[in-house]
């Protein structure tokens, strides 16, 4: 049987990535396919439970290394019993955030030591790496504007200031730019219809899905 494929979409908050997985799992399973749509941090039990630990309580409440951590342990959870089962049985998993968002939270943004997140990627994902990552761009105060529209529990990281958002949309800009033939930046600001219509348009040319 095929391996299936390994769709992640990233960004900063409020971009509209939860919305947007659900689409295009909608769409790709009425193309066919069996689609598994999951998140991270979260996708697994015990991945749902480092996510409370990580997205709720003081900004301040782990420090950047600690949350790298965390997420990595909550990543390996999320591969091992979610992600590489389903690829291997040939379904198409769409993730919201994968380990670009360690890169630009914790990385760029909180300051962990790149080469504590690459050593991390290399042992935690194995070949376990997306096939196509879709990158959500906006400015910050946007982002924040709207994540603060839908304000609930998990609001740590939008807790965090300006700055820190800023160098997250700069982070992931950066990702893009340096991967292009992995990445396709896709603009958030645009309605949820059109960012969907763009979403489909970098899935069938990147992954040759007819549909």
């Amino acid at each position: 049987m095929a391996r299936g494929r390994f769709i992640t979409f990233e960004g900063g908050e409020g971009a509209g990535k939860s919305t947007q997985v659900q689409r295009l799992a909608v769409r790709l399973t009425a193309d066919g396919r069996e689609v598994v749509a999951t998140r991270e941090p979260g996708g697994s039990p015990g991945a749902e439970s480092v996510r409370d630990l990580v997205l709720r309580g003081a900004a301040d409440r782990w420090s950047p290394v600690t949350e790298t951590l965390l997420m990595y342990a909550a990543r390996r959870d999320h591969i091992e019993r979610v992600i590489r089962p389903a690829l291997a049985r040939g379904a198409w998993v769409v993730c919201d955030r994968f380990a670009d968002s360690t890169r630009a939270y914790q990385g760029a943004a909180g300051g962990t030591d790149p080469g504590l997140i690459a050593a991390l990627e290399t042992y935690v994902l194995e070949a376990t790496r997306p096939d196509l990552t879709l990158v959500f761009d906006l400015p910050a105060e946007v982002g924040l504007a709207r994540a603060h529209a839908r304000a609930g529990a998990e609001m740590r990281f939008e807790s965090k200031g300006m700055a820190f958002h800023q160098r997250l949309r700069e982070a992931f800009c950066a990702i893009a730019a340096r991967e292009p033939e992995r990445c396709a930046v896709i603009d958030a600001c645009a309605t949820m219809d059109a960012v969907e219509a763009a979403i489909w348009e970098a899935v069938t040319a990147r992954l040759a899905v007819h549909g």
